[in-house]
Order: structure tokens, then sequence, then C-alpha cells
């Protein structure tokens, strides 16, 4: 004979044991097993912590003092607190600096990598094989180049004897001093080809993952290709769009290498975006505090960029 055990009477009505609260008596064990489920990415924390937050940590912190690299202030900084930050609100080249980064960021990153990103992706989602192999190789090359190499090739294509003018010349034109006339536009040119490849393969992923039976039903229903690429594959790729612009935006804000290599920042401030006025200030002329300001200053626009793509990921509201 099995014995049952009968309900708990409360209040002259059977209840039953929540069965919740017999997990919830157990919070050690649990707490162990979280712990151990975090060993294997603790290293991971810990450089992360080391070589990411410490630095950003520090820079803040040095922003608020006078620190520079040689003289009184390298022995003993002194704080200063918003001195520095008020300083560059007087500064006349910090406007232009920040104008300048949100150009190379706006058309090197959220025009041009994206866009082209966007327009190759799907040229090699409908091309054959051949095709898809040459674009992808070539694109890809570009890539994974290391930066610096990449930027001595794109020195080397817009200088004033460089590779650009002597295709001009070829046929009869005369090409300009782009270094010195259009520095702007050669680095901006320069960071599209560099990084293009990259919102390429993320546009191609996620273009794979678009069910083929939605665009059939569109065709069926008479879109054309701008019409399902707009009202259909957009839509459906939307994450992908806002994480892509979100990693390249980030990704263009710290360029450096690239405009120093070409151009220095010059002529003048004329492509001074913010990390290279950052390096002449703490390195150039010595100033590690006010250099630090404008790094935390770049540390809040990409920021405010990043807010308003983790809004576009937010799903749309249905009325």
């Amino acid at each position: 004979m099995v014995a049952v055990s009968s309900p708990t009477i409360e209040g002259g009505r059977p209840t039953r044991e929540n069965p919740n609260s017999r997990a919830g008596r157990q919070p050690p064990r649990a707490g162990r097993r979280s712990l151990v489920r975090l060993l294997p990415i603790a290293p991971s924390i810990v450089l992360l912590a080391l070589f990411m937050v410490g630095p950003v940590v520090w820079a803040v912190v040095v922003s608020f003092t006078d620190t520079a690299l040689t003289g009184r202030s390298a022995r003993e900084p002194q704080w200063v607190g918003l001195d520095n930050y008020l300083d560059l609100i007087t500064d006349r080249d910090f406007p232009l600096s920040l104008l300048l980064t949100v150009v190379f960021v706006l058309g090197s990153a959220v025009i041009g990598q994206n866009l082209v990103g966007l327009g190759l992706a799907l040229l090699m989602a409908k091309a054959n094989r051949g095709v898809r192999a040459v674009v992808g190789t070539t694109v890809v090359t570009a890539w994974v180049l290391p930066e610096i190499v990449a930027a001595f090739a794109a020195y080397a294509y817009f200088a004033d004897d460089g590779t650009l003018n002597q295709l001009l010349g070829a046929v009869g034109i005369d090409g300009a001093n782009w270094l010195y006339d259009f520095p702007m536009l050669a680095v901006i040119l320069a960071n599209v080809w560099r990084g293009t490849a990259f919102s390429m393969l993320v546009y191609e992923a996620a273009l794979n993952d678009v069910p083929p039976e939605i665009s059939e039903a569109a065709i069926v229903d008479g879109a054309g290709g701008a019409k399902r690429l707009w009202w259909v594959t957009l839509p459906m790729i939307r994450p992908s769009i806002a994480t892509n612009l979100m990693l390249i935006t980030l990704q263009t804000l710290a360029v450096f290498t690239l405009i120093w290599v070409m151009t220095k920042g010059g002529p003048g401030m004329a492509s001074s975006t913010l990390p290279v006025f950052a390096y002449q200030e703490a390195f150039k002329f010595q100033q590690i505090g006010y250099g630090s300001a404008i790094a935390v200053v770049m540390i809040v626009v990409g920021a405010i960029f990043s807010i308003a793509y983790i809004r576009m990921l937010r799903p749309e509201r249905r009325t």
C-alpha cells in the first residue's frame, strides 16, 4: 500500500506546497553553480577590465589634471577640475576637429561602408560563383591588410604623383593634389575602401537568413525588385543594419593611423579628426591631461551614436 501525503490544510482549504519555494530554499547551491559557469570566461573578463575599462577610467581621471610628458606636471600633476574641458570650449581648433570627425564618420561609415557593403552583398547574392569569388577576394583583401600597410597604399594612390593621377594623366586629365586640396575626401574614400568588407560580410549573412518564401510571396503580389528591397528585405535585416552601423561607427571614430599616414591631420587642421587632435595635443605639445579630455569627448560622441543605434534595435510598437 502506497502512502500518499495529504495536502496541508490552511483556513479549511487544502493547499499544495509551492514547488518554487523548494528551489528558493537553496540559494547557496545556485550561487555556486553560477560561479562555476563564470570560471571559463573569467580570464576574458579580467583582460577586458585590464585593457579596456582600465585605460578608459585612467583617461577620465587624467583629464581632470594637468599631467604632462615633461616638467613639474609630469612629476607632480595637479588636480585642475574642469579646466581642460573649459579650455576645449574656447579652443578654436576643437569645434573644427569635432565637425571633421562627424563628417568622417558619416561619410566613410554610415554612408560609405554601410551602403557600399549592402550593395556588394546584394550583388553577391545574385551573381554567379566566379563573380562572387573575384569581388569577395578583392574587397576582403583590403580589409585583412594591416592598417599601416593599407594606409601607405592609400597614400601612394592619392599622392600628387600617385596611381590615381597617373591613371587620369593616361586619359588626358590633369589630376588634383588630392591630399592637399581635398584631404577629407581622400581619407574618407580610403577608409571606405579599407572597411567595406566588414559590412559586406555582415549583410551577406543577414540576407542568407531572409526566408525565400517571403520574397516569393512579394513577387506574386506584384512587387518589383526595389519595392521588395525596401518593404521586405530591409525591414527583416533591420537588427543587422543597426548592429553593423554601431560597430563600423565606433571603429571609424577611432581611426588614427590611416589619417596620420596620409595627411598627418593637414594641411593645417583640414583633416584633423578628434583622434589626431588628441594625439597632437598629448604627444606633440606634451599636454597629456588636455589630450585625455579630448579622448573623453570621443567616448561621449561614440556613446551618442551607440544610443541611437540601440534604439533602432528596439522592436517597433504595434498600435
